[in-house]
């Protein structure tokens, strides 16, 4: 989806209104529905902020900013591993592998509630557990929507 469509979409929220936004942020409604546009050469559509954002994230390369969006909009930002498919990769081990991943973050979390508090240390020591586990199964993901499991569903045959 196009930023321009991704404004569009929230602008048609029933939560508030472009005419609203315009308001609150200081510029003019037209400005507002011109980001809803397709920027284009014909003058129609402008750069919108999420444009602006993407870009500054693109220049500075730093995480910290999408990690600060995520936070502000009551989430927590996971980078999308780069795809590790190759030939030969198999289905069942992989699953195995995360089998193993969500064990041991049961284990960590069991482990840190023992004592029926978490500590800090205890409770980042989980969000990075919970972090690469989220990563690999993305991982796991994208093999399969890239059709590395195809070869591998040829040769069980049809069940």
């Amino acid at each position: 989806m196009e930023s321009h469509e991704v404004l569009k979409t929230a602008f048609e929220s029933p939560t508030t209104s472009p005419k609203e936004i315009a308001s609150e942020m200081g510029v003019s409604l037209s400005l507002v529905y011109k980001w809803a546009q397709p920027n284009s050469d014909s003058g129609s559509g402008s750069k919108n902020p999420l444009d602006r954002v993407s870009q500054l994230i693109q220049l500075t390369k730093e995480p910290a900013i999408v990690e600060w969006l995520s936070q502000q909009a009551g989430g927590y930002f996971v980078n999308n591993p780069r795809s590790s498919c190759q030939e030969g990769y198999e289905v069942v081990p992989a699953t195995h592998e995360i089998v193993q991943q969500f064990a041991g973050l049961l284990t960590v979390i069991s482990q840190a509630a023992l004592d029926n508090t978490i500590t800090p240390e205890e409770s980042a020591e989980i969000r990075n557990v919970w972090d690469k586990l989220k990563a690999f199964i993305e991982g796991f993901v994208r093999c399969c929507e890239e059709g590395d499991f195809e070869q591998i569903q040829k040769e069980l045959g049809p069940r």
